[in-house]
């Protein structure tokens, strides 16, 4: 039996292995698929946080995916707008200094946490206003990141049909792949 043979067809070359038959004629051939192993292409990992610990744990992922493919991350944090149902009538509003005030103190406790992941991979934080999940792919979409890391909190019955949630709408609209980091789970990172 011979194994390969090469052939030139078009400048295209073909390479099929021979089965030859014991007074040495061709008795099948086939052609060989060549396997090129899947590369992935992780540049960008979009992290969404709400300084809980689940969310930590989902950076923590996050950091060994960035190393281990050489990416870089942006931890988002969004500041959803307060809802006030018209039956409750007037609402005072806070003044915009404190609002203002709050969200200063957001943005440096995301940009801390940012520094706290250290040299070892490339880390940005934004702040945004707006609705968690919509946010959240909108900013994957726009930005074309490769993945999305975010941490659920595992909600169930009447707490998760009152929040809501935001890491399910984010893996079904999602256009990139989502890893959903759970706070009971066996970790691999």
């Amino acid at each position: 039996m011979k194994v390969t043979k090469s052939i030139k067809q078009g400048g295209k070359s073909k390479v099929e292995i021979v089965v030859r038959a014991a007074d040495g004629h061709a008795a099948a051939t086939a052609p060989v698929v060549e396997l090129v192993p899947i590369r992935f292409r992780i540049k960008k990992i979009l992290v969404p946080v709400d300084f809980s610990e689940p969310s930590d744990k989902a950076i923590h992922y996050a950091k060994e995916f960035a190393q281990q493919f050489d990416a870089s991350l942006t931890l988002l944090h969004v500041v959803e707008p307060i809802i006030y149902p018209a039956e409750l009538g007037y609402v005072p509003l806070a003044p915009e200094d404190l609002e203002k005030g709050r969200l200063d103190g957001l943005r440096k406790r995301l940009s801390e946490m940012a520094a706290g992941l250290g040299s070892s991979v490339k880390v940005d934080s934004l702040l945004r206003l707006g609705r968690s999940w919509k946010e959240v792919v909108d900013l994957a979409k726009n930005d074309g990141y490769d993945m999305i890391i975010l941490a659920t909190h595992g909600y169930t019955g009447v707490k998760h049909a009152l929040l809501g949630s935001v890491a399910e709408k984010v893996v079904r609209h999602a256009p990139c792949p989502v890893l959903v980091v759970r706070t009971e789970e066996r970790d691999f990172a």
